[in-house]
């Protein structure tokens, strides 16, 4: 695993400990020699992140499309920039970029990124692994949601369990590098079963 796509906020919350464990998961990624691929702002979440990369020697590589970056303010220190003419753009090359794709804490793009690749993952776009880096419970209420949609039949088990979480990001890491992808069958043929037998 070379690299991880991070999404996270271009707030830093109201709790101190968002920043310090995205802080300590940019020094882990520079450890290991993963680069970051990110959304390019130097504010927030995203800031701190890539400022923690690049401070303990690592490598992390923005994309932002040319109509945001006064509005997020572009992080002008990064290995690489990437500007891009919209967010689809963005969103495209983030993955294509990734070997993996880490969810920290953030706000509607966070969770719009997020959704994406889980949908991505469901399809077999992609069959990269996905992680949520929990800090301070942030993305519990989210993730009881998510097993109450399996619960109503609406998302499917094994969909839910491809997605990697912890509250550790030494144990996050070590989770996503031992990722297996499993083979589920498509959930329309699961339907025409059912039906069949109803």
């Amino acid at each position: 695993m070379k690299s991880i796509c991070a999404f996270c906020g271009s707030s830093t919350g109201k709790n101190d400990t968002y920043k310090n464990h995205a802080r300590q998961f940019g020094k882990l990624l520079a450890k290991y020699n993963i680069t970051l691929i990110y959304g390019g702002g130097k504010v927030g979440i995203m800031g701190v992140l890539a400022d923690s990369v690049l401070e303990t020697g690592g490598q992390a590589i923005g994309v932002m499309p040319k109509n945001i970056i006064e509005l997020e303010i572009s992080h002008n220190r990064l290995t690489k920039l990437h500007i891009v003419n919209n967010m689809h753009e963005r969103k495209a090359l983030m993955a294509d970029l990734s070997d993996a794709f880490v969810a920290l804490p953030g706000g509607f793009g966070t969770f719009d990124e997020l959704s994406e690749i889980l949908t991505y993952n469901q399809l077999r776009i992609t069959d990269k692994p996905i992680g949520i880096f929990n800090i301070n419970a942030y993305f519990d209420h989210l993730l009881k949601f998510f097993d109450h949609s399996v619960a109503e039949n609406f998302i499917r088990k094994e969909h839910r369990n491809n997605l990697i979480v912890d509250d550790n990001a030494e144990n996050l890491l070590n989770k996503l590098k031992a990722y297996k992808p499993v083979h589920i069958t498509k959930w329309i043929e699961d339907l025409k079963e059912e039906n069949s037998l109803n």
